[in-house]
């Protein structure tokens, strides 16, 4: 199989944002990555808006010179997320447009409206058969699966349950419906915290399967009739339904992947994938606080391949901080496992040709 190109520009912690907009167009002029864009394409920019309180999401004058060159295709484009399997800022269609208006990704600032579909609604919702090892069919926001072509922007960092979080990742948790989320984090089903729970009743009316009863004043999800929906946990004002975490730590990197594999199926020759390796925190983006960086900022790649956009991503940051900085903060993963598995199952390469513009 031939190495993969993927495209890069360094930045360093002294540039200043207008300093990032010039080489980030230079090098979406010079590498043509966007070439595949046709007039009149519907194109999904998949983005990450970044939590209430948090600062390390890709800023939206950086979104905007994206969005710049899709629209001088003649294409149409829109900025897009889906909503959080935790209850917060991005929880909910509305909350979640709040909040990306507030952190700049307006029309005004990015050229192009901001769509976040509400996968409450059924009709939001495909399912794809998939039949990979840890998933079956993979329930994904539809709006991704309905448009002509998907660019992924992601912010590279560091994340608790992979390692770190890029291109896969973007498109494999971020692309996934509340219910995909829930069956990627966890293989249990979520769990009242009796201390918080007030016997409300709000999560028994938007359960579709009847799992959950007031038992002692208290909600009670049957494990046997829950469906892992998660549509408890967003209907709770208390924040008293949960799910355990960890329970799928080790195979979280996978099924992200088979997600992300699901995503890509239609959009093997109509993706693109960059990422930000600036501000390179320990944490994912959801977390609501101001992460400092674990190494100097790295720069701007972008490929084609989700792939070796990741491991090019990963090796830079490697080799900036001297160490593996990933298995330092996260030391009870394995960083690379969602790239082996992803070779695996043949969404790109792990051997690339890295070209500095």
């Amino acid at each position: 199989m031939n190495k993969s190109k993927v495209y890069f520009t360094g930045v360093q912690n002294s540039d200043t944002p207008e300093n990032i907009k010039q080489k980030f167009a230079q090098l979406l002029k010079e590498s043509r990555l966007l070439d595949f864009i046709s007039k009149h394409d519907k194109v999904a920019v998949k983005m990450h808006f970044g939590e209430e309180g948090n600062t390390g999401y890709v800023k939206p004058e950086f979104v905007r010179v994206a969005c710049g060159h899709i629209l001088q295709n003649q294409a149409a484009c829109f900025l897009c997320d889906t909503n959080t399997l935790y209850r917060g800022s991005r929880g909910n269609s509305p909350d979640h447009l709040k909040i990306a208006y507030e952190h700049g990704f307006t029309k005004e600032n990015c050229s192009v409206e901001v769509i976040i579909p509400d996968d409450s609604r059924k009709e939001n919702v495909s399912e794809i058969e998939i039949n990979q090892r840890f998933i079956k069919i993979a329930k994904v926001a539809k709006i991704f699966q309905e448009q002509d072509a998907l660019v992924g922007i992601a912010h590279f960092k560091g994340h608790m349950m992979t390692g770190f979080g890029g291109a896969l990742k973007n498109i494999g948790m971020g692309c996934a419906a509340r219910e995909g989320k829930l069956a990627q984090h966890s293989d249990i089903a979520p769990f009242v915290k009796v201390k918080k729970c007030v016997g409300c009743q709000e999560c028994i009316k938007t359960c579709p399967q009847n799992a959950i009863c007031i038992k002692n004043k208290k909600a009670y999800i049957d494990p046997a009739k829950c469906i892992g929906c998660a549509s408890c946990i967003a209907a709770c004002l208390q924040n008293a339904i949960e799910i355990n975490w960890e329970a799928g730590g080790s195979s979280m990197p996978q099924k992200m992947v088979e997600y992300a594999y699901a995503v890509l199926q239609t959009k093997r020759d109509s993706s693109a994938f960059i990422n930000f390796a600036i501000k390179i925190t320990k944490e994912c983006d959801c977390l609501a606080k101001d992460d400092p960086r674990i190494v100097p900022d790295v720069g701007i790649l972008a490929s084609l391949d989700p792939v070796s956009v990741d491991k090019a991503s990963f090796d830079l940051v490697i080799k900036r901080a001297n160490k593996d900085i990933f298995k330092q903060v996260h030391p009870e993963r394995n960083a690379l496992q969602q790239l082996e598995y992803a070779y695996k199952l043949g969404l790109g390469n792990l051997e690339y040709e890295l070209i500095e513009l």
